[in-house]
């Protein structure tokens, strides 16, 4: 699986994936839900050669499906539904995160989603740490800002609606509600508790 992220990918690198998917993966690659593009059957062998191709055109990253691959919908990029520029804000949130140089495996095997409005395109509402778009006040007027659900999930038959906590949290502080979020966690979890059932 190749790490887009936030589902960005350019023109040439759409042709340069193609090419690759009709060498080693027969021609076919799929897009997944978490915005990442899967190649399938590839032969074990060919699995480094297709890393260092990978490589090459920038996408080698590891790290699919972990805290760092962060989901959001386009927000006021291109919706005319969104409140929030959701797709800034989790560019924000993956760099907040890619610079905490997480080891810890619990922290890791997080996921964290956005969506510029209630709607839910960007998942938000499955994930460990999940926001949607919203507005709150401020002396000078709105700004924008996000409500926070904590502990929702999507995998191992263990489906759950993240706990909405009622809290607007303004777009430029949540990098830092981020940090302080994992941060309590670490601190407080049951030895082996997972996120999910700590919130």
């Amino acid at each position: 699986t190749l790490k887009l992220p936030l589902g960005d990918i350019q023109a040439e690198q759409f042709h340069q994936i193609a090419d690759l998917a009709r060498k080693y993966a027969g021609g076919r690659a799929r897009i997944t839900h978490q915005q990442n593009i899967s190649l399938r059957w590839v032969p074990e062998a060919a699995l480094y050669e297709l890393w260092e191709e990978l490589n090459r055109i920038g996408f080698g990253d590891a790290g699919h499906h972990e805290v760092t691959d962060v989901v959001s919908c386009p927000g006021t990029d291109s919706c005319k539904l969104g409140i929030t520029a959701s797709m800034g804000l989790a560019r924000a949130v993956g760099q907040t995160l890619e610079d905490m140089n997480i080891t810890d495996p619990l922290v890791r095997q997080m996921h964290v989603k956005m969506s510029g409005c209630p709607n839910g395109c960007g998942q938000h509402h499955i994930a460990d740490i999940g926001f949607h778009g919203a507005a709150a006040k401020a002396p000078g007027g709105q700004v924008p800002a996000y409500e926070l659900f904590l502990g929702g999930s999507y995998e191992g038959g263990d489906a759950r609606i993240g706990l909405r906590t009622r809290t607007k949290i303004p777009a430029k502080r949540v990098p830092e509600a981020i940090k302080r979020l994992i941060g309590f966690y670490q601190e407080r979890r049951a030895d082996g508790e997972l996120f999910k059932d700590f919130a």
